[in-house]
């Protein structure tokens, strides 16, 4: 038997009080039992979207075959106590159990950056580059969003990455309006929806882009600090600071943001080297490029989550893995934008730890983790013409495990003491046949249809296809009504 020490863990919930909401639904306990404040103007206006109740913890779940830590055990239970995994042991010992007849349970996957407003963006940029998706379509939609839009985006993505097997999502969001109601909206979404959120609250000066993603450096360090504070003690919402980038923040904006993090200890994102002009341009505004401007503000470390990295050449490479710096690598994204391809392999000899993620739903433009890792994995093999790099279990630790390690969570494995976070896949789907290689066929075959369940801290999110949480057919019916005249660039 696998077991752990029994600590207690704050409940999960659905994360709205009825009465404030209309919703069929109990209230998300914080620490101490108190219950979570609801916004009655917002909420109000997705009275349609109902959330379902759904079982919690403690559960036991008895699926064919777990992979837990790194190996599939047949007839094992897996028990679930406080949102977190109790144990993992023989079937027989006794206790009823939830017969999870011909699936396998995988860990959740780790989204390790996204756009969540983004997916309703989805087709509107196609085959543009860079510059013209974010000036004919990122901009000017963007601006179109309210709260409600907001909300309804996140919603969305969230909805569409549980259904993919996704457990866990960093939400990369700027949209502040120079404040924090919109990212609470966001944060609603996730406890709505029920996944577990990192939101990376952004810190834009940057005087091309629109006033409502602009702040000062303390205004900005101010807000995400007090929002990290609101969100203190969440079972399943943390908040991080992320300046943008390079070349949306200035010096002193991504200052502010490092420390913000290091006040915190937690760790801080930023976007850099995604493109070749990036480079070009930080070279000639500040004298160096992106990593090296990075290292020379002292931002550089183990702190840091670099998103894309993906024009570095050897000495950046160093500077990252000697810094103690880590990845969040979004291959599909980097390939519809035409950016070029991350020298992960190399970062990954260095000792860089490595996490994917989708990028937003408009560049992409999938909300699959499991789909990450194959390209993850295919885009290596044909960058090195040798079939041998990256292999399968390799990508699939990037898309759990060391995600979790990457944002500094117990999550990514089926191991007493992670945290609950689950998927149970079909094995009887055709794309899961022959099975020579269960894993393998994960990583490279397996469809998205063949995840049937999902449980985000012991709760059922996805039954049989189907989001527990939200009425999936309400969500959609505001989507296409939010976005019904919107036309391509």
């Amino acid at each position: 038997m696998i077991a752990r020490d029994r600590r207690r863990d704050r409940a999960s919930g659905s994360g709205y009080a009825p009465e404030n909401a209309g919703f069929r639904c109990r209230s998300e306990p914080r620490e101490g039992g108190r219950p979570r404040p609801v916004k009655r103007k917002v909420q109000q206006k997705y009275s349609k979207m109902t959330p379902v109740m759904s079982g919690e913890s403690p559960m036991r779940l008895q699926p064919d075959v777990v992979l837990s830590e790194g190996r599939f055990l047949a007839d094992h239970v897996v028990t679930v106590a406080d949102g977190r995994i109790d144990a993992v042991e023989p079937a027989g010992a006794g206790g009823d159990v939830a017969r999870l007849r011909g699936k396998a349970l995988l860990p959740g996957t780790v989204n390790a950056h996204c756009h969540t407003f983004q997916s309703l963006l989805r087709g509107l940029g196609d085959d543009l580059d860079f510059m013209a998706w974010r000036d004919r379509v990122l901009y000017p939609y963007s601006t179109r969003l309210d709260r409600e839009g907001i909300y309804l985006g996140a919603a969305f993505a969230f909805a569409e990455m549980l259904l993919h097997g996704a457990t866990t999502c960093v939400d990369f969001f700027y949209l502040q309006d120079q404040g924090n109601d919109n990212a609470e909206a966001v944060i609603r979404a996730a406890r709505d929806v029920g996944i577990r959120l990192v939101l990376a609250r952004a810190m834009y000066d940057w005087e091309g882009a629109p006033a409502r993603y602009r702040e000062t450096p303390t205004d900005a360090a101010r807000r995400v600090t007090e929002l990290m504070g609101a969100h203190t003690g969440d079972a399943t919402v943390s908040v991080q600071p992320a300046p943008h980038s390079p070349h949306g923040a200035s010096p002193a904006m991504i200052r502010a943001g490092w420390e913000v993090a290091e006040g915190a200890r937690t760790k801080f994102h930023i976007h850099c080297a995604e493109g070749q002009y990036e480079g070009r341009r930080t070279l000639a505004e500040h004298g160096a490029t992106p990593i090296r401007l990075l290292d020379k503000l002292g931002v550089l470390g183990p702190r840091m989550i670099g998103v894309h990295c993906v024009w570095l050449d050897d000495e950046e490479l160093g500077l990252m893995a000697d810094r103690g710096a880590g990845l969040a690598y979004c291959p599909s994204s980097n390939m519809i934008l035409g950016d070029g391809i991350t020298r992960i392999t190399e970062m990954k000899d260095l000792g860089v730890l490595i996490g994917l993620g989708t990028d937003g739903g408009c560049t992409n433009n999938r909300l699959s983790v499991f789909e990450e890792m194959r390209m993850a994995a295919l885009l290596q093999k044909v960058r090195h013409l040798d079939g041998t790099r990256l292999p399968a279990e390799q990508a699939f630790a990037m898309g759990t495990r060391d995600g979790g390690r990457l944002l500094g969570l117990p999550v990514g494995d089926i191991a007493p003491g992670m945290l609950a976070d689950l998927v149970a896949v079909d094995l009887e789907h055709p794309s899961l046949h022959p099975r020579a290689h269960l894993l393998k066929n994960v990583v490279y075959a397996m469809s998205h249809q063949a995840v049937t369940d999902a449980w985000v801290h012991g709760r059922a999110v996805v039954r049989d296809r189907r989001l527990a949480t939200l009425e999936q057919g309400a969500l959609m019916e505001r989507v296409r009504a939010l976005t019904a005249d919107w036309r391509p660039a």
